[in-house]
């Protein structure tokens, strides 16, 4: 029997609380324990003290992993909560995903005071993001558009936003919703226009492999259809090593026993693209991930992500 809380790990911006939070009240209904059963832990990542710099030029997804999962390792922790998107798809050994909450609105969300749509900003305008994927889809659908760098949490962009550094900017509707800011995702893009990035809107459960104890508790939270889809979206994103140095959108539907999987890469600015449609059984979520990743990686060639963009 546990006789001390379990420690919950994660990172201190209010959306990444706000995930943690989720994690415990679920833990909470599905075990009947107190909320004093489980600790929240905050841990600063790399990602959250560089803030002046891209992503792509420092080090990519594992910026916002790499001090919790050392703490995992460490035994400091006992689970950790994090967005799917933000997870590098080779974990450290030891560790492994062993769950996946409900997953929310895979969608963008256009953001902006003063336009209703992208279509409807002005030639000119500017769209703050620090997503390279997010900045080279802006470029394809509107090349006369300039797209400004936007690091910071959600709070900090909007900031941003009020200040007058961007003219619109892009959020996931997951995010917003979290943050109880709803009326924000109400201007929610089609992914037939925006694909999503792999994970998008889905939390994960990070452990350590084999941990009996911890595998018990996070199955009580594990919804399989999101593990499903997000199979293949992490098979596709393997094939393609794919990370924030790379605009990559990939998002697996299932209906029944299938999987529908879409994917999409471009170059930076949004000059060049390609699509890849794959469906089948959704037992074959990471075979049809993966192939859809090898189709991708055939039609660019292989200076597609390595050439000056």
């Amino acid at each position: 029997m546990q006789t001390k809380p379990w420690r919950i790990g994660t990172r201190g911006s209010a959306l990444a609380l706000a995930q943690a939070y989720e994690t415990r009240l679920r833990l909470m209904k599905a075990t009947g324990a107190p909320e004093s059963a489980f600790e929240i832990a905050v841990i600063k990542t790399s990602g959250d003290r560089i803030l002046d710099r891209p992503l792509s030029e420092v080090g990519g997804k594992g910026l916002f992993t790499k001090e919790i999962e050392e703490a995992l390792l460490d035994g400091s922790i006992d689970l950790a909560v994090h967005s799917s998107k933000d997870m590098p798809t080779v974990l450290p050994d030891g560790l492994a995903i062993t769950a996946f909450l409900p997953r929310e609105d895979v969608r963008d969300a256009f953001v902006s005071e003063k336009a209703a749509s992208l279509a409807d900003l002005p030639a000119g305008a500017r769209v703050g993001t620090s997503s390279l994927r997010r900045r080279a889809m802006v470029k394809r659908l509107r090349p006369d558009l300039e797209v400004v760098e936007f690091r910071g949490n959600v709070q900090t962009r909007l900031s941003k936003l009020r200040d007058g550094v961007a003219d619109a900017t892009l959020l996931a509707c997951a995010g917003l919703r979290r943050l109880g800011l709803a009326h924000l995702a109400e201007k929610a893009i089609p992914v037939e226009d925006f694909l999503p990035a792999v994970g998008q809107g889905a939390i994960c459960i990070e452990s350590r492999a084999g941990d009996a104890a911890v595998d018990a508790l996070v199955a009580h939270l594990h919804d399989a259809q999101t593990g499903t889809a997000l199979v293949a979206e992490r098979a596709f994103l393997a094939v393609l090593d794919g990370s924030c140095r790379t605009p990559i959108g990939g998002l697996a539907r299932i209906e029944g026993d299938r999987l529908r999987f879409d994917g999409l890469i471009l170059k930076t600015d949004g000059s060049e693209w390609h699509v890849v449609r794959r469906e089948g059984p959704a037992a074959d979520a990471a075979a049809i991930g993966a192939e859809a990743g090898r189709i991708l990686k055939e039609a660019g060639g292989p200076d597609f992500f390595s050439a000056p963009h």
